[in-house]
């Protein structure tokens, strides 16, 4: 038995229906249905479950987030930790996050922010900027699959494409800067930052006054990954003084962004309500699925997360 614990009654049905199609043999329950014993669960598909429910599940194989980040499960403290985490993968996240980075790095080069409150306003703001995509590097904090998913959608855009993370990266068309001895010499070659890190307590305020003031004067940013990784405001400081042209902001801290947040009306920020990298129902359910019927076969279960690293 599988449960689904996501908000709404009607949307955990509509999930336990695409997964029991998807994999035969699999009976698929909401989390409050009145039928379900705790004993007979063996595989559970959630976000944000609340603390000590996946502790009350004595027998399960491996647990599912519904989404690629999986701190909503590891905050619990009793959360089990000695059973597999599966982090949500598959090709489309990566193709949603490659599309969300490109739109987000031609928003920032084309004046988006500038011309949404100029079209809100009734008013003509004509502006060209004075570089195109082949004349600028993005910068990729968080060279994993979703990270590399982006890669070629950005240099087909004409970007230069540069990424930094903890250990070496080996992609084509990337040059790779790995460790903080190398991170300053990542900054100041980044017209635009993007940070896809993974959240671990190394990673929390990372995007900080400190880092910020080593980018290249002007730079753009984009946070696709965690609110906590910013310090929202040495953000907002270093688009004040210009240090930091413009931001796309996806993910914060806490979510929903809070209605008295300055970053709704900051003229140079464009927020976006955690979506970037968002795929469709039936995509998700396809790769629960595939990934019970491998491990049922006695396969590997994919995309794992590894207690040791955080991520």
């Amino acid at each position: 038995m599988l449960l689904v614990r996501v908000e709404g009654a009607r949307t955990r049905q509509a999930w336990c229906d695409l997964l029991e199609r998807m994999c035969p043999g699999l009976a698929a329950r909401p989390f409050d249905a009145p039928e379900v014993r705790p004993e007979e669960v063996r595989y559970v598909l959630t976000w944000g479950p609340p603390p000590g429910w996946l502790a009350g599940l004595p027998r399960l194989n491996a647990i599912f987030s519904l989404g690629a980040g999986v701190d909503h499960i590891t905050a619990d403290p009793s959360w089990p930790s000695h059973v597999p985490l599966v982090r949500m993968g598959g090709e489309e996240p990566g193709q949603r996050m490659g599309e969300y980075l490109a739109w987000a790095c031609l928003t920032l080069l084309r004046h988006g922010r500038t011309f949404a409150i100029a079209q809100a306003e009734r008013r003509w703001d004509y502006k060209v900027g004075e570089d195109t995509a082949r004349d600028l590097t993005v910068g990729i904090m968080g060279m994993g699959s979703l990270g590399a998913a982006a890669v070629p959608m950005l240099r087909g855009l004409g970007y230069r494409v540069i990424g930094w993370s903890r250990s070496r990266k080996a992609l084509e068309g990337v040059e790779s800067f790995a460790g903080a001895e190398e991170l300053d010499a990542f900054l100041v070659r980044s017209d635009v930052l993007v940070c896809l890190l993974p959240s671990t307590p190394e990673t929390a305020g990372i995007v900080n006054a400190g880092l910020l003031a080593r980018l290249r004067p002007g730079a753009g940013f984009v946070n696709a990954a965690r609110g906590g990784h910013v310090v929202v405001p040495d953000l907002v400081a270093a688009l004040d003084s210009g240090q930091v042209s413009g931001a796309v902001l996806d993910v914060f801290d806490p979510e929903p962004l809070p209605a008295e947040s300055p970053l709704w009306s900051h003229p140079k920020v464009t927020v976006t309500p955690h979506v970037a990298s968002v795929a469709r129902r039936e995509a998700r359910a396809r790769y629960v699925a595939e990934a019970i019927l491998g491990f049922e076969a006695g396969g590997p279960l994919p995309n794992l997360y590894d207690p040791a690293r955080g991520y």
